[in-house]
């Protein structure tokens, strides 16, 4: 294994949403593999919904978060991401 290979894997997911809550709700919804905060209701519903998708796509794989490359990684991130693309545009 090269020295770099080590530190090529993901451990875990932190989805981070920046935009106000009108509601002054603080959204904190924590998973064996992520860590969500903040955003508004429809914000942080959506992170949960691309981080579910996210764990999903990689266990129809055979895989934890933890097995796979970043490469890996962001291959299924870009995959659900444009499963999503709708959601994201509007």
């Amino acid at each position: 294994m090269k020295p770099d290979e080590t530190n090529d894997k993901i451990h875990s997911l932190l989805g981070v949403g920046l935009d106000a809550s009108p509601d002054d709700e603080v959204r904190l919804t924590k998973g064996p593999n992520f860590a969500l905060v903040g955003g508004k209701e429809e914000t942080h519903e959506m992170m949960k919904e691309t981080v579910c998708k996210v764990n999903e796509n990689l266990h129809r794989r055979g895989k934890e978060l933890q097995e796979t490359s970043r490469q890996e990684f962001l291959d299924v991130f870009h995959e659900v991401m444009e499963s999503m693309n709708h959601r994201w545009d509007s």
